[in-house]
């Protein structure tokens, strides 16, 4: 019996994504917690998030657990959502400017500015909320069994840029952005894979059974 890590930080929907969790996989151990041993021990580990970019950075550090999550980000199967995906880039233009983990090469913006250097017109509401295709631009085991093209969920202001080599799906809302990123064992998704239904499930049975490797 294996066992997934959900990080808690105190920003997230930690419960969603462990009952998706469980829900996929009922002969995992799925704990929520912000023990680093716990961390460290786990067979995989989910970094979910929602919320302000400095906010997060803030809370890894109060609770020592910014080099945890570099550290198995680097050496077991680890799945990044929404501001788990962010947080992994080089830097954030949120709330002024915040440095992330570093994990990934790029940049997060705000959608209006991202508008503004592209020279169009906003498609909707910012920030972007409901159902938005996935093109799959890079074959990955995560995507096992989900059709190219399939819709997921997304809530958002911010996102990530196009990243050369490590961006693996793409929607589009008036401008192409990273939907999915991947590199070694990682694997990051802007949209909410537990709020995604069919699609977002058949990713985490994914998830629970990978081992890292491409």
């Amino acid at each position: 019996m294996g066992s997934i890590a959900v990080i808690d930080y105190g920003m997230g929907n930690l419960r969603s994504v462990a009952k998706a969790l469980e829900h996929v996989d009922d002969r995992a151990r799925v704990v929520i917690t912000h023990e680093p041993e716990q961390i460290l021990r786990a067979d995989r580990v989910v970094f979910p998030g929602q919320g302000a970019i400095r906010d997060c950075m803030s809370e890894l550090q109060r609770l020592e657990l910014r080099d945890v999550i570099l550290e198995v980000a680097r050496s077991k199967p680890f799945l990044g959502v929404c501001l788990g995906l962010q947080a992994l880039l080089e830097f954030s233009d949120e709330n002024g400017g915040v440095a992330g983990l570093g994990l990934l090469p790029g940049r997060v913006r705000h959608f209006r500015d991202g508008f503004c250097s592209a020279g169009v017109a906003a498609p909707g509401k910012v920030p972007l909320m409901g159902w938005v295709p996935v093109r799959q631009v890079a074959a990955h085991p995560l995507w096992s069994g989900i059709p190219d093209g399939q819709w997921f969920y997304f809530v958002h202001s911010y996102y990530v840029e196009l990243l050369e080599g490590a961006t693996v799906g793409v929607s589009r809302y008036g401008l192409d952005f990273t939907a999915a990123a991947a590199r070694e064992n990682m694997f990051a998704t802007q949209f909410h894979p537990e709020k995604s239904q069919r699609a977002g499930l058949a990713l985490l049975a994914n998830f629970a059974r990978w081992d890292g490797t491409r």
